[in-house]
């Protein structure tokens, strides 16, 4: 449900995951399409294979790992990734994506954990990318064609007209059953409009008001310092802990498909010692807020969510192959397994437990152009409630958030778009709705690799007609030499700066010497390089940060520009701490058992060769890297240690982007 939302630093800054710049070497093995090589690799080594592409071509790749787990990387000549992919640990995989500039680029393999083997690589595509646009949707589905890989779907319409609709690879492996435009397909967070629209029906009927304290129909939760309204939960600015991070704190296994009951959301919700933030002041992507939603839903209308979702929303619209899953246990007629690649193959691994409100809806790409239709002409709901959905929050300081109820607003190249993606442990989804043309496109996928922000290239492929030119950037008069940059001068943009779409992710730019740094919350740090004088590029994460000053002059913010997309970050008041290297007697000063009453959950530090490690129970064991004084970060999470009168370490504050401040005190 959007943990990608999460996983990848919530924002897309995946630090050490392309790789570092390399050299290429003078020579390598050519590759050609359509012919297969085989190659072997001892521990540490890196095959290497050139392709010369042209302007906007679409390359096609194959890995078949024989006795050899590997990944492919793809760099540019000056040795920037543009490309790279991992399948499962045996058999064939594929990646395939457009490469905008022509030039020289290399493909290495290279060998996962230091192994050895033998591998094939085959270039199966080198081809001007499609202006065709069902050509151009052929070739995004083609790394999730064929019958040994999980597949998809891909659906575009407009004005009530199909524009193209086809299926691609398999729905389930292990009986060969290929997918149809009809398999019905877990769409994840996409289902939270749905449930949005649940609230406002029953608002519409007079159940509830969306400005009820959501308390008067879940008397059970705690009273908090502030009141938490049901408008809250259906605009993620409830200030509620988001209870999948906290599980996946806690030790519970989401990605092993470790049981969740939705009765424990309460009792999380309970277990809750404070808000995250005032209601209202912060928008936070939250899907313990749906939750609670689809129970105030059952108990304003006497009915289970999956009975009233079918009777009251999806029967009325015609959605016949729609249904909500009530637990992971049900079966789905007619729909896909979920898969993940893993170390000998692709992996079944089901359905996130829990989920209902926040995810759990199956359905297929022809439902969701019916529920989208009502959008447009409402047979269900009111012309007036849609557009309330529709329309941007406003945070009580008066920013727009860009999230109505249960649905994303922005513009795709000057038209208003209307979306939700969604992602469970394996199935992806993506549904795109442009009101101004009455179009739409939606994609889903039971492949955890699947590469749902496919959506935004095909609208812009078949609805280019009613979209304003693509802008391409302005030519540069002459390069940017870094070497001409003063580090100095870099000292005006030290400081933390956090993500206003998700206060809880900071960034931290430093400078050591001549050399410039930036940190997210719960990352190592990585280098920066600038190029101008007030922007810089990340080079291990193909990430770019530009600041931006106010009238007088003072640097307030910074755009962060990654993949197509552009996150704003406001800059937080207080110094930068300096530089912390804790000595081997330092760091034993964190040593201990820790127990959070929250989770329920001990977590225990030990001090091995100069470096903290965490272990828990049920978690694969983490080294600790020192940030800040006192800070640190390891396993996807972030530490904020505390100190006591005497300056002994008492406790830490634990978080992961959508959850923070979760405390450990020290029992021993």
């Amino acid at each position: 449900m959007n943990r990608s939302a999460c996983s990848r630093l919530t924002v897309g800054l995946a630090f050490g995951l392309a790789g570092l710049p390399v050299a290429l070497p003078a020579q390598t093995v050519p590759l050609q399409v359509g012919r297969m090589v085989a190659g072997t690799l001892a521990k540490g080594d890196t095959a290497r294979y050139a392709v010369t592409a042209g302007d906007s071509a679409f390359v096609l790749l194959e890995l078949n790992q024989i006795s050899v787990a590997a990944s492919v990387r793809i760099v540019d000549a000056a040795g920037k990734p543009v490309g790279r992919f991992a399948g499962p640990g045996r058999g064939a995989s594929r990646w395939g994506g457009p490469i905008e500039k022509a030039g020289a680029y290399q493909v290495q393999v290279i060998p996962s954990d230091g192994q050895a083997g033998a591998y094939q690589l085959t270039l199966l595509r080198l081809e001007p990318v499609a202006k065709d646009p069902k050509r151009l949707a052929d070739q995004l589905m083609a790394a999730y064609d064929g019958g040994g890989t999980p597949g998809g779907v891909v659906h575009v319409w407009r004005d009530g007209k199909v524009l193209f609709s086809k299926a691609y690879g398999m729905a389930n492996l292990t009986y060969g059953i290929p997918y149809a435009v009809d398999t019905r397909t877990n769409i994840g967070s996409t289902s939270k409009q749905f449930t949005a629209f649940a609230i406002m029906l029953q608002a519409q009927r007079g159940r509830l008001s969306l400005d009820d304290d959501i308390r008067k129909h879940v008397p059970e939760l705690p009273a908090f310092d502030r009141t938490i309204t049901v408008r809250h939960l259906i605009t993620h600015t409830s200030g509620l802990r988001e209870f999948l991070n906290l599980l996946v704190m806690a030790g519970r296994r989401l990605d092993r498909g470790d049981w969740i009951d939705r009765r424990e959301l309460i009792d999380i919700v309970q277990r809750q010692t404070k808000l995250q933030n005032e209601p209202g002041t912060e928008w936070n992507y939250n899907n313990t807020a749906f939750g609670l939603a689809a129970l105030i839903v059952e108990r304003t209308s006497g009915k289970d969510f999956p009975t009233f979702m079918r009777e009251e929303v999806f029967e009325p619209l015609g959605m016949t192959r729609t249904m909500v899953r009530p637990s992971i246990h049900h079966m789905v007629p007619g729909g896909s397994e979920g898969y993940t690649p893993g170390p000998d193959g692709f992996l079944q691994v089901g359905d996130l437990g829990g989920a209902i409100g926040a995810g759990s809806i199956y359905t297929t790409v022809g439902d969701l152009q019916r529920w989208v239709e009502n959008y447009a002409h409402p047979r269900l709901g009111t012309p007036a409630m849609i557009k309330e959905m529709m329309t941007s929050y406003v945070l009580k300081n008066g920013k727009e958030t860009g999230y109505g109820y249960g649905l994303f607003i922005d513009k795709q190249r000057g038209l208003t778009r209307v979306h939700h993606g969604g992602a469970d442990v394996a199935h992806r989804s993506m549904l795109a709705y442009y009101p101004e043309i009455n179009a739409g496109v939606t994609v889903q996928s039971n492949h955890a690799g699947f590469n749902s922000g496919m959506a935004s290239q095909l609208a812009a492929a078949f609805f280019a007609d009613a979209m304003k030119p693509e802008v391409k950037a302005a030519p540069v008069a002459a390069a940017f030499d870094p070497k001409a940059f003063d580090p100095r001068s870099f000292d005006r943009y030290t400081g933390r700066y956090a993500l206003d779409a998700n206060p809880g992710m900071v960034l931290t730019f430093s400078r050591k010497g001549d050399s410039l740094f930036v940190q997210a919350t719960g990352q190592p740090q990585a280098s920066i390089t600038p190029t101008s004088d007030s922007s810089f590029a990340v080079p291990i994460a193909n990430v770019s940060a530009t600041f931006l000053r106010n009238a007088d002059g003072k640097v307030t913010g910074l755009n962060l520009a990654e993949g197509g997309q552009n996150r704003r970050a406001s800059r937080l008041e207080g110094e930068v701490a300096k530089a912390w290297a804790p000595s081997a007697q330092d760091l034993a000063a964190f040593a201990g058992r820790y127990f959070s009453d929250e989770l329920e959950t001990f977590y225990t530090i030990t001090l091995e060769r100069d470096t903290l490690v965490v272990r828990q129970r049920r978690l694969d064991d983490a080294k600790l890297r020192p940030g800040e004084k006192d800070r640190f970060a390891g396993g996807g999470l972030s530490y904020e240690f505390e100190r006591g009168r005497n300056g002994e370490v008492i406790g830490f504050y634990v978080a992961n982007g959508r959850t923070r401040d979760v405390r450990f005190g020290r029992v021993r």
